[in-house]
């Protein structure tokens, strides 16, 4: 299941058992239409019951949580959702970065480079880690200049790395 990162438990927010969640995008409520939102390996860790906006956060009715501790002792693991709750993109130029894992990636004259295994950001720009046919696991820079193309109906990046990276 390809899961996308929608926020973060902040911790408690009063002390009858609601939660307060950062989301990543503009729209706090709308991480409750999602219900169920999962940890990193896909396991539920918050089954919502309403929410409300509060302060750019969503504060929220979790089954999982009774109390302040609880939603406490919570603070700081991040929530996804899975990729198949999200509407597809308006056009093809448009996707999730989820949606490039698996994609196989090619050089442009045609060589094979591996298949996207993870998309990383530690701080500087998005990576795509790739796992080549044979060797050692690479980034690759998630740019217009590395990544000319993405054709994600064909299942492929087109790249041409930087040529330290060859």
């Amino acid at each position: 299941m390809k899961l996308i990162a929608i926020g973060r438990i902040s911790g408690a927010f009063g002390v009858k058992g609601e939660v307060r969640i950062t989301p990543y995008g503009d729209d706090p409520v709308a991480l409750v239409r999602y219900r169920e939102l999962r940890g990193a390996s896909g396991q539920v860790l918050l089954t919502l019951d309403g929410g409300r906006a509060h302060k750019g956060a969503l504060v929220a009715r979790a089954r999982e949580i009774d109390s302040k501790e609880t939603a406490d002792a919570m603070r700081g693991l991040e929530l996804f959702a899975p990729r198949e709750a999200f509407a597809p993109p308006d056009d093809d130029d448009d996707f999730y970065l989820a949606d490039l894992v698996g994609l196989k990636v090619i050089h442009r004259d045609g060589r094979a480079l591996g298949v996207v295994k993870a998309v990383q950001n530690f701080g500087a720009g998005d990576l795509l880690e790739i796992e080549p046919p044979e060797g050692p696991d690479f980034y690759l820079p998630f740019t217009r200049t590395a990544v000319p193309e993405v054709k994600i109906a064909e299942g492929l990046l087109i790249a041409e790395p930087p040529t330290d990276l060859e």
